[in-house]
């Protein structure tokens, strides 16, 4: 029995679950993968969009401006990167300067601040990799680049820390009424709660027909995106955007928080819920397009490709509030911005559940969590202090992101905690390096059998159906 039930741990789920923390309340968190942030949270530019392309009076518009604003905040209270790099989007045709005027009129009507038009040469003068055929550019100070799966895992750990209980491996096959209650039904268990927040990203049409009258579509739409070595350099200190059409944001190149470059996405609607396969063509247009904006990109430092898929919904705005059923709520159709959006929508979220179940605020609550420590960064004295307590900070894993045993420890044992490679990746940098985990990967998932006491065998790259290997060889 819970108070209320989040479906879903992706970053909308996780931001939401950590704000309802606030108030006093019995709050679990149902995912059907193992970790949090393994849906679009892991797979996205990591943008925190300014919030000017967005249609004026949607609720995109709204909660983009007020999350943007937000995210400093948040990121200091949570420990995780945050950048306020800003943003250019650059015209390449009489026409599309002109539509740089439209952008621009349409940021300054949703409230987003300092926007500027730019010439060729004033675009050129502050970002000099960018294509010589631009011919202007709208600047955008106020955007920025966030580690997205680091959000989502601090948020987590934020919530875990306030008392909220994470359920993995919990596929919701079910949700029904009974009296005054909500059924939610998983492969193994059945929950009961008097609130349901359904969170669930490309899936929250599914959970949202299992119950409530008015259905509604999400088509998955494809994004695939190519990530280069930091080795290599920045090409840009902005985020560099073609102009938005109707379907999609464009392709972009941007610097990500750590130091690499990212070029994509793609925009291709699929009906396969899982297909996060990179494809030859896609990767391709990425690149092309990815070249007309920055035309020095060198593809030999790329190190790695991913694909991630964002939640589009028949309408195009964001369905956020309580159903026709009493007590559950919708959060669907949470597409791009859905990051820039995650902290004013959890906001608005608790405030909306606060007061329909009456709850008191929790005095209790912990405002701020600590990140776990890079230990790279550390100076001489850090560093020697960190090993002096615990050894195994003496130990390098991964030799490409400099990452300590100690830090893969406590990624392990922090709740929620890793419980794959992947989550070791997403909570240490371990394998996210040149080698893409070609030097360190056995090392991890040695690590990962002994601090879970489970057989080596049994170590996943990403949860279910994904082992490193399959058996002993026969040593004749």
């Amino acid at each position: 029995m819970s108070d209320i039930i989040i479906i879903g741990a992706g970053i909308i789920g996780c931001a939401v679950a950590r704000e309802l923390s606030r108030y006093h309340s019995r709050i679990t968190v149902l995912e059907k993968e193992n970790d949090v942030a393994c849906g679009t949270s892991k797979a996205n530019s990591g943008i925190v969009h300014a919030g000017f392309d967005a249609a004026y009076g949607t609720l995109k518009a709204k909660y983009n401006v007020l999350g943007n604003q937000m995210f400093a905040r948040i990121a200091s209270e949570l420990d995780f990167p945050f950048i306020r790099c800003g943003a250019l989007v650059l015209a390449f045709t009489d026409k599309e300067v002109y539509e740089l005027k439209r952008l621009y009129s349409n940021g300054l009507k949703n409230g987003v601040k300092d926007l500027s038009l730019l010439t060729k040469e004033e675009a050129l003068n502050l970002e000099s990799n960018i294509s010589s055929e631009v011919k202007g550019a709208l600047l955008a100070p106020t955007s920025g680049i966030a580690g997205p799966y680091e959000a989502t895992i601090a948020y987590a750990v934020s919530a875990a820390l306030n008392e909220v209980d994470f359920v993995f491996n919990a596929k919701v096959i079910d949700v029904v009424q009974e009296n005054e209650h909500l059924i939610v039904v998983t492969e193994n268990k059945k929950y009961r709660a008097r609130v349901v927040i359904n969170c669930a990203g490309v899936d929250a049409d599914v959970i949202n027909n299992m119950i409530v009258p008015e259905k509604i579509k999400i088509t998955p739409r494809k994004g695939e995106y190519l990530l280069l070595d930091r080795a290599a350099g920045l090409y840009t200190s902005h985020t560099i955007f073609t102009l938005p059409t109707k379907t999609t944001k464009g392709v972009l190149v941007t610097p990500a928080v750590h130091g690499n470059t990212i070029v994509g996405p793609t925009a291709d609607d699929t009906f396969d819920r899982e297909d996060t396969a990179t494809t030859g063509a896609g990767l391709d247009e990425a690149w092309t397009k990815g070249l007309r904006l920055i035309p020095s990109l060198n593809k030999k430092a790329v190190i790695t490709q991913f694909a991630g898929l964002r939640a589009q919904i028949d309408d195009a705005d964001f369905i956020v509030g309580f159903s026709s059923v009493p007590g559950f709520y919708n959060l669907a159709g949470i597409a791009s911005p859905g990051l820039s959006c995650a902290p004013a929508l959890a906001v608005k979220v608790a405030r909306d559940i606060s007061e329909y179940l009456k709850l008191r605020p929790n005095q209790d609550f912990i405002e701020k969590q600590q990140g776990i420590p890079v230990f790279s960064k550390l100076s001489l004295e850090e560093k020697a202090e960190k090993i002096k307590r615990n050894p195994q900070y003496a130990n390098i894993v991964c030799r490409c992101e400099a990452v300590s045993e100690g830090e893969i420890v406590e990624a392990i044992q922090r709740t929620p905690g890793a419980r794959d490679l992947d989550g070791i990746k997403r909570r240490t940098r371990a394998g996210m390096g040149r080698c893409q985990s070609g030097f360190c990967l056995t090392r991890v998932a040695a690590i990962l059998a002994r601090e879970l006491s489970v057989p080596f065998e049994e170590v996943t790259k990403h949860g279910a159906r994904s082992q490193i290997v399959v058996g002993k060889a026969n040593k004749e």
